[in-house]
């Protein structure tokens, strides 16, 4: 049973320091890390490596995209552990304004794995959001649904192997994540880069949502300079309680948003949920 799940947001971002930067998958909207960022991966590593090994975590769940990928490759590498691909994990995008396209979409991880050898791609995404993106609560609902479905399908899988497991993803994303744990949706939480929460299952329960400790939220003491570039919720728009509408990318006004949502068979996703 899974006993401890670290959280991490990727690094400083390449675009935040210039316009004038290539994305290395093609994909639109996946920035590199800038250099800074690749210090505060190492920095990452550094903690993650100076951990007990009984405190280290066993597995790695990555969001699909690049900055992601490149943020926690140091620590898989200094830990021996793969990085396991997976779409619930990824970005948080508002709703696109009608007739402007679609969000953008990560590749495969057989496809990524191009770029990261550290990916084992014998783990199949159970989640993907939609294309047309989520407003607060939607990104919320999709955290909870997957994290129903993920914990025990990890447990299923791998039957023990992994108490401690480190997931990450991005600010908005990992404030769901820590809100549906703890089970409170409403909790004040800013996220910076690199920056690490812990939590830890509460003794004699098997639940999902609501069944965790925080040890730590949001926390940057691993890193030389602190959490840097810190988001929360409260600095997105809001208009009539919703968030702002997003422009979709060019071009993909036609694409079929699809998946979307929970991909376990019917009746595997019955056992999680139970």
């Amino acid at each position: 049973m899974l006993e401890t799940i670290y959280i991490a947001r990727h690094g400083f971002r390449l675009n935040w320091v210039t316009n004038n930067w290539k994305s290395e998958t093609g994909l639109p909207r996946d920035p590199p890390l800038a250099a800074y960022g690749e210090t505060q991966a190492k920095e990452l590593a550094e903690y993650f490596a100076s951990l007990p090994e009984d405190q280290r975590p066993t597995a790695i769940y990555s969001s699909p995209y690049y900055r992601c990928l490149q943020t926690i490759r140091p620590t898989s590498q200094a830990l021996n552990v793969p990085i396991y691909v997976e779409h619930g994990l990824s970005e948080w995008y508002s709703p696109v304004k009608a007739g402007t396209g679609l969000h953008p979409r990560p590749a495969s991880a057989s496809e990524l794995k191009k770029y990261f050898p550290e990916i084992d791609d014998s783990w199949t995404s159970i989640w993907y959001p939609s294309r047309k993106g989520e407003d607060v609560e939607q990104v919320h609902d999709r955290v909870a649904g997957f994290l129903k479905l993920f914990v025990p399908e990890v447990e299923r899988r791998f039957s023990g192997k992994h108490r401690r497991i480190l997931l990450v993803s991005h600010a908005a994303t990992v404030i769901a994540l820590a809100r549906e744990l703890l089970g409170n949706r409403g909790l004040p939480l800013r996220i910076g880069c690199c920056s690490l929460t812990e939590l830890h299952r509460k003794a004699g329960t098997d639940r999902v949502l609501g069944a965790w400790d925080a040890k730590t939220l949001g926390d940057g003491a691993h890193l030389k300079e602190g959490a840097s570039r810190d988001w929360g919720f409260e600095d997105i728009e809001i208009a009539d309680g919703k968030v702002v509408e997003d422009l979709g990318v060019p071009g993909t006004e036609n694409e079929i948003d699809e998946p979307i949502g929970p991909q376990l068979p019917e009746a595997t996703q019955t056992v999680s949920r139970m």
